[in-house]
C-alpha cells in the first residue's frame, strides 16, 4: 500500500514560532480527557489535533466510544479536560471561572441537543422560545422581538410564531431550537445529533437550515454525529477513532469544461502533531496489517508494507 504525502493532511505550523492552530477560532491542542470509574481510568481523548476556522461548516463523526460526545461536553463548556489546551473563540476553557464559563456559553456559542425537550420550553410559542435566551442581556423589548421574528424566518418558520412546541413537528421543533441557540448571536453554534431523531428527508432540511445559518448569519457551525453520510452536507467531516482525529473528507466546488459545478469529496488521513498517523480500517484488513509496519521513503511519497514484506517486488499494491 502506498501512501502519496499529500494525501495526509495536518494542522500544524510551518514555522517553530508560530503557535498550533493560530488565529483559529477553535483550539485543541494534545487534548486528554481521562474519567475515573470505581478503580478503572478510561481514556476518552488521547492527545486529540483539532482546528476549526471562523466560518467554516464542520462534522465531528465517530462511532460510539470513540471520544466525539467528550469532545463536544469539553467545547461547550460542560466538561474539563485532563490535559492540553483548548481555546474557543478567544476563550481558555481549561481556566475559566464559574463566571466567565456561564458568560461564554451564553453568549460566545449556541447549543442545539438531540432532544428537543431539552432544546426548548414546552409552554412558550416559538417567538417566546427565541426571546427567553435575549432576557437575560440588556436588549429592549422591540428588539427582541424583531430579532425573533428575523430568526424564525431564517429557519422557514414565519408562519409559525405563536404556535408551541406540541403544535410543531419534529423538524419544526429543531428550527425553533436552532432559533433560539442564535438568539444572542454566537460566534459558534454546536449541534449534537440535530437529526438523530427525525426521517431521512426531514434530516436533510436541518442541514439546509444549518447551511444558511452558517452563510447568512456567518456563524461557524460544528454538528457531532454518528451518521458518515453527513458529508454531503458539510464542507469538512473530521473522523474520530480512538480519542484521535483519524481522517478527513473535504468538499469543494468544481468547474468543469461546460461550466457545471461540480462537488468533489477527498478523503484525507491525518497525521498529529506528533507524527501518529491512524491508516483506515479497511486499508489495514485489506493488507492484514499487524503490530508492525515495514515503511520505505521515496521521493515524494511513504510505502507501507506488512512486516512479513521487504516491498521490493511490488509497486503501488499490497504484496
Amino acid at each position: 500500500m502506498t501512501l502519496d504525502s499529500k494525501s495526509a493532511t495536518a494542522y500544524r505550523s510551518g514555522a517553530e514560532e508560530r503557535p498550533f492552530g493560530e488565529n483559529s477560532l477553535i483550539i485543541c491542542d494534545n487534548l486528554v480527557k481521562i474519567y475515573k470509574v470505581a478503580d478503572l481510568e478510561v481514556v476518552a481523548l488521547q492527545g486529540l489535533d483539532l482546528v476549526v476556522a471562523a466560518g467554516e461548516f464542520v462534522a465531528i463523526v465517530g462511532a460510539s466510544g470513540s471520544g466525539k460526545s467528550t469532545l463536544l461536553n469539553i467545547l461547550g463548556g460542560l466538561d474539563t479536560p485532563s490535559a492540553g489546551r483548548v481555546t474557543v473563540a478567544g476563550y481558555d476553557l481549561l481556566r475559566l471561572s464559574n463566571k466567565y464559563r456561564t458568560t461564554y456559553r451564553r453568549s460566545a456559542i449556541g447549543f442545539v441537543w438531540q432532544q428537543t425537550a431539552r432544546n426548548l420550553l414546552p409552554y412558550l410559542t416559538a417567538r417566546e422560545n427565541v426571546e427567553t435566551p435575549m432576557l437575560l442581556g440588556v436588549i429592549t423589548a422591540d428588539d427582541r422581538h424583531r430579532r425573533s421574528a428575523e430568526l424564525l424566518e431564517l429557519v422557514g418558520l414565519s408562519d409559525r410564531l405563536d404556535h408551541r412546541p406540541e403544535q410543531l413537528s419534529g423538524g419544526e421543533q429543531q428550527r425553533v431550537a436552532i432559533a433560539t441557540a442564535l438568539a444572542n448571536r454566537p460566534r459558534i453554534l454546536f449541534a449534537d445529533e440535530p437529526t438523530g431523531e427525525l426521517d431521512t428527508a426531514t434530516s436533510s432540511e436541518i442541514f439546509h437550515v444549518l447551511r444558511a445559518v452558517n452563510e447568512q448569519e456567518g456563524v461557524t457551525v460544528v454538528v457531532v454525529t454518528h451518521d458518515p453520510q453527513v458529508a454531503e452536507h458539510v464542507n469538512r467531516t473530521v473522523a474520530i477513532r480512538d480519542g484521535r482525529t483519524s481522517s478527513e473528507v473535504l468538499r469543494r466546488t468544481e468547474i468543469d469544461d461546460q461550466g457545471d459545478h461540480t462537488i468533489v469529496s477527498e478523503e484525507f488521513a491525518v497525521l498529529d502533531r506528533a507524527g501518529r498517523l491512524q491508516l483506515p480500517t479497511d486499508y489495514v484488513e485489506a493488507l492484514d496489517l499487524e503490530q508492525r509496519v515495514r515503511l520505505t521513503l521515496d521521493d515524494d511519497h511513504i510505502n507501507v508494507w506488512p512486516s512479513g514484506s521487504n516491498g521490493d517486488s511490488v509497486e503501488g499494491g499490497s504484496p
